[in-house]
């Protein structure tokens, strides 16, 4: 990050309103289109995409080198079946549903890999038919089952990746995905976990992506406040069902072609549709820049969670940690989590700051190598936003409520450790 983009995001963030995200207007009707790496740096992606919440598409340019580029696929752009069997064909993976729909979204089964690739030989071969309908394999955890395997490597662009920072650093999960499926399957209406942002890059195959700006989903919602299944249902014109859907943009849609990577904006909410047999890889990621507005939405996601069980709550002497129970195990964190996971990306910055990187950790491909790469004044920058996010979460009502004994270090002492590292790095 250089000072001008430090200076553009200092003044961006210093009157932002993350539960405002404001009117997205597409200049000209036309996601950017980025062609050459060479004339786009990180600060130009930082300050005129992620500042401002904007989607953007890479050119194949950018994708040319992978592994997977070369080896995941046919001369003629097809799935390279024979070579995927030979290097994954054991692996079970997570295979949904497309024609299924059970609570707003597809069921999943899990599948030996070699399985699902038969089953897609034979669904081409059958035109696109089968009597088990039109089966998707969708996140599978490919880079953490199979580090060795030369698949692909992150973009810088997306290289300040807070959530699989965390995950990693506590080996628990992560949120790096392939997908894989055939011509017509698709994924329905959502928006990503956390509200985060995504890239998806296609290795072959082509989608075309129906985006909706943050906020645009409020429209879309139905008499009782839920979002729809299927964007382009013939139901959503009833207004009698959905009384705000004439009130919507149209969607900003997008044809992603093989090579090329789209970044989602964080809380955009969006359908993809497999316009041909596609193999493709996502990342969900947090940072500096959206971090305020995965805080909304937990903040949210508890709120929905006290509504829902508000009618127990005097009988509950736990009934604070019950609803915390109950948000970690639909959304997957917690606050107290979401204590530590702002501590991890926090101490990490400070230990730069600090200590600088020594030349074992600047071999290697470790978050304080990538933290170091980015530059001291993007350290700087996480440590401002982690001061706002944690200072926001230490105010909290529910928060204090919980026993925050085990929190190490206390939420003070982590608080006056970053406003003092800021302040000597900015000395």
């Amino acid at each position: 990050m250089d000072r001008a983009t430090f200076a553009c995001s200092t003044a961006f963030f210093h009157d932002y309103n993350s539960s405002s995200q404001g009117t997205f207007c597409l200049p000209g009707g036309q996601v950017d289109f980025i062609e050459k790496e060479e004339s786009f740096t990180y600060s130009d992606f930082f300050r005129d995409y992620l500042i401002p919440n904007h989607p953007c598409i890479f050119s194949a340019k950018f994708t040319e080198d992978w592994g997977s580029r070369r080896n995941w696929v046919t001369w003629d752009g097809k799935p390279n079946f024979d070579h995927l069997l030979q290097k994954f064909g054991e692996a079970i993976v997570p295979v949904a549903k497309c024609d299924v729909k059970e609570y707003n979204s597809n069921p999943k089964e899990q599948l030996p890999f070699k399985e699902y690739i038969k089953y897609w030989k034979e669904y081409i071969k059958n035109g696109y038919r089968s009597s088990r309908g039109c089966l998707y394999l969708k996140d599978w955890h490919l880079s953490r089952a199979f580090p060795e395997q030369d698949v692909y490597t992150t973009p810088v662009y997306f290289s300040s990746d807070w959530l699989n920072e965390y995950w990693d650093a506590i080996a628990v999960d992560d949120y790096r995905f392939v997908y894989m499926g055939p011509k017509g399957s698709w994924t329905p209406f959502h928006a990503d976990v956390f509200r985060s942002y995504s890239w998806s890059a296609n290795i072959c195959g082509r989608k075309k992506w129906l985006l909706y700006p943050a906020g645009q989903e409020e429209y879309l919602k139905d008499r009782h406040g839920n979002l729809p299944f299927d964007v382009t249902a013939p139901s959503l014109q009833d207004r009698s069902v959905y009384p705000h859907y004439n009130q919507s943009q149209p969607p900003v849609e997008i044809v992603q072609e093989a090579g090329e990577i789209v970044f989602i904006p964080s809380g955009w909410h969006h359908q993809v549709y497999n316009l041909e047999d596609t193999i493709s890889v996502n990342h969900n990621w947090v940072n500096g820049c959206n971090v305020a507005i995965m805080w909304c939405f937990l903040q949210d996601e508890l709120a929905a969670v006290q509504r829902e069980i508000n009618e127990w709550k005097d009988p509950i002497d736990d009934w604070h940690l019950q609803c915390q129970l109950i948000m970690k195990s639909c959304t997957g964190i917690d606050y107290k989590e979401f204590y530590n996971f702002l501590k991890i990306i926090a101490e990490n910055r400070i230990s730069v700051l600090e200590n600088g990187l020594d030349d074992e950790a600047s071999a290697k491909n470790t978050p304080k190598a990538a933290i170091s790469t980015l530059g001291m004044l993007h350290a700087v920058f996480d440590l401002k936003r982690t001061v706002k996010v944690l200072t926001s979460l230490s105010a909290n009502e529910d928060f204090k409520k919980l026993d925050l004994t085990s929190l190490s270090p206390p939420p003070e002492a982590l608080l006056h450790h970053l406003k003092a590292a800021i302040d000597t790095a900015l000395l």
